[in-house]
């Protein structure tokens, strides 16, 4: 397709320029010959002229006569022109071609007027006698002052033009021919240009379609030659580079890849910020953080997703090159969060990448630390403290009366059983931690252990004038636990709900179950636990009110060995509760799937 245009559009110029060359030239040759031929003529005729006016002398001053038109004719015929003689106001007196009486009268004809003044005129016009291409040339006869006449010779044209026309149609055959004869070595010469273009273009069109590896074979030396040589350097060069970078891509694919991995499988929050503190990235992590999960944080401002004056003070002091580490809290969850804020190793910082560590768990842990130390610390000394000022009033002389020094040691073993029993609420609560305490799971019957455990409370309940009520028409079910540990959990709900139980009010246990678990509720009408100490409640030494607690008695412990027990046999525990209204506490725990097994333990 591109051989051929280019080849016709070449073609077509060619032909054209020759066309426009031999035109040019025919034109002007045949002007040339044309002014040349008149010249020519024109000098004849002038000679002739002259020669007749010599020849006439004064016949203008005479009337017509034989002679005188014998003499026109005869010269006429010599010189092979036409001689018409013009009287000065015009009138034809002879003429060799024509009768003078039929002609008109001459004054104004062009080369006579020209004649009057300058003394000779010519022009060139289709004769109205004869109807053919005339050259026309008149002489004054006498002074310009007093004319008596005018000699006019002419003479046809028809016959130089028909001579020009054939020397301009041989010139253009001429043309024509040489133009022929040189398409055979021009379309070769078109063609060797062409063929190179050609391949140089297909060679191109292959590259735009991802094949680079491609080679144009030109065996020239000239200018297409090394067009060829450059784009065969150009395509190796280009396959080259495109090879080292789709290798590069792929590599860099690759580690994007790892990277989204590396930083999606992470649990700290990842934000990279440009210096515009634009984010550029943020893994999972940092979108569940700052609760953007169903929208892209790319293109926001770092300010616009953590409102936290302190972020973007981070975020500007790394842009000066500054490592920062800094704590705060998000405000939408609350989360705590340490902030290491790198900038990126360029020069000028183009940004920096901030590293969220979630330590909201750690510091609750920190402070749950603190509080049990604190409250282990208090829990010790209250009761040391009561039996180093017993010992020490007996010392003082107490001891030598019968009726105080039973009272006072009677406190001293009060306070002592309160200290053996928070520490083995600690020991217990350790082994159970640490899973140094071996469990026997068995089948255990839980209104068997219900019941057992209230015959023993009964006493308590009683006297704290509390009704323990059991759910009589429950049918008994096995659940799968160790023995010793499932009547240590039920011993501490019901323990807890006839301590926080006035006087007047009840506590309720029911069971029911489903296909695979077991739920057993404490139910108390007691004072009840506002909603935000209800997640705290089974933290170890946790109390709503610490002096109601030191007032009714326990270690502070009993529902944390319960949520800790719980979890060992898969097991939760949880709380509903309203103030004033009592609270529910329930346990869900695996059934014991082996029926036979549990009919016979019965």
């Amino acid at each position: 397709m591109l051989s051929s245009r280019l080849f016709w559009k070449l073609f077509l110029v060619y032909a054209l320029l020759s066309a426009i060359t031999a035109a040019s030239v025919i034109t002007i040759l045949g002007d040339r010959l044309r002014g040349i031929a008149f010249e020519q003529e024109s000098r004849r005729l002038h000679d002739s002229a002259v020669t007749m006016v010599g020849l006439l002398g004064n016949s203008f001053d005479t009337a017509r006569h034989i002679s005188l038109t014998e003499a026109v004719n005869a010269i006429a015929i010599e010189n092979s022109t036409r001689i018409t003689l013009i009287r000065e106001d015009g009138v034809v007196i002879e003429d060799s071609e024509s009768d003078p009486l039929t002609m008109e009268n001459h004054a104004d004809r062009i080369e006579v007027e020209l004649a009057r003044k300058s003394g000779t005129g010519s022009s060139r016009r289709v004769s109205p006698t004869l109807g053919i291409s005339m050259l026309y040339l008149a002489i004054r006869v006498g002074d310009a002052s007093n004319p008596v006449g005018y000699v006019r010779l002419s003479v046809a044209m028809d016959a130089v033009e028909a001579e020009i026309n054939f020397v301009q149609k041989i010139v253009g055959g001429t043309f024509v021919a040489v133009s022929l004869l040189a398409l055979a070595p021009m379309f070769l010469i078109l063609r060797r240009i062409i063929q190179p273009l050609v391949m140089l273009k297909t060679a191109a069109n292959a590259i735009t379609s991802g094949d680079l590896q491609q080679v144009v074979r030109v065996d020239r030396r000239d200018e297409l030659g090394s067009l060829a040589e450059a784009f065969n350097t150009m395509s190796h060069d280009l396959s080259a580079r495109m090879f080292e970078l789709r290798r590069t891509s792929q590599e860099l694919s690759e580690s994007s890849r790892l990277l989204s991995t590396v930083f999606g499988s992470m649990v700290e929050g990842v934000i990279a910020v440009d210096n515009d503190e634009n984010i550029l990235f943020a893994n999972e992590a940092a979108r569940e953080q700052l609760d953007f999960r169903d929208r892209d944080l790319v293109g926001r401002p770092v300010w616009e997703c953590v409102r936290n004056e302190t972020v973007r003070t981070v975020v500007r002091q790394a842009m000066s090159g500054l490592e920062r580490s800094v704590e705060c809290q998000l405000p939408r969850h609350g989360t705590i969060v340490e902030i290491e804020a790198t900038p990126l190793a360029e020069n000028p910082c183009p940004g920096v990448v901030l590293v969220f560590h979630d330590v909201t768990e750690l510091r609750r842990l920190e402070n749950i630390r603190r509080e049990f130390a604190s409250n282990v610390s208090h829990e010790l000394k209250t009761p040391l403290t009561i039996i180093q000022t017993s010992a020490e009033t007996l010392l003082d002389g107490a001891i030598d009366d019968p009726e105080f020094a039973r009272r006072f040691i009677h406190r001293i073993d009060e306070q002592g059983q309160r200290l053996h029993a928070l520490i083995m609420d600690l020991l217990q609560l350790s082994r159970i931690e640490s899973r140094e305490q071996s469990f026997d799971v068995t089948a255990v019957p839980v209104r068997q252990v219900v019941k057992s455990l209230a015959d023993q409370l009964i006493t308590l309940a009683q006297s704290r004038n509390v009704a323990l009520e059991l759910d009589e028409t429950a049918e008994e079910i096995h659940v799968a636990a160790d023995a010793g540990a499932f009547r240590t959990i039920m011993e501490n709900l019901l323990s807890n709900g006839l301590k926080y139980t006035p006087g007047g009010g009840r506590v309720a246990v029911s069971w029911k179950h489903d296909d695979t678990h077991a739920v057993i509720s404490v139910q108390d009408s007691g004072v009840g636990i506002s909603r935000e100490h209800q997640k705290r409640i089974f933290e170890r030494f946790f109390r709503v009110d610490r002096a109601r607690t030191r007032e009714i008695g326990g270690t502070g412990l009993g529902l944390a060995i319960v949520k800790h027990l719980a979890s060992v046999f898969d097991a939760q525990v949880s709380v509903q509760s309203e103030v004033g209204k009592g609270s529910i506490f329930s346990l869900r725990i695996p059934l014991w799937q082996d029926a036979s097994e549990a009919t016979s333990s019965t």
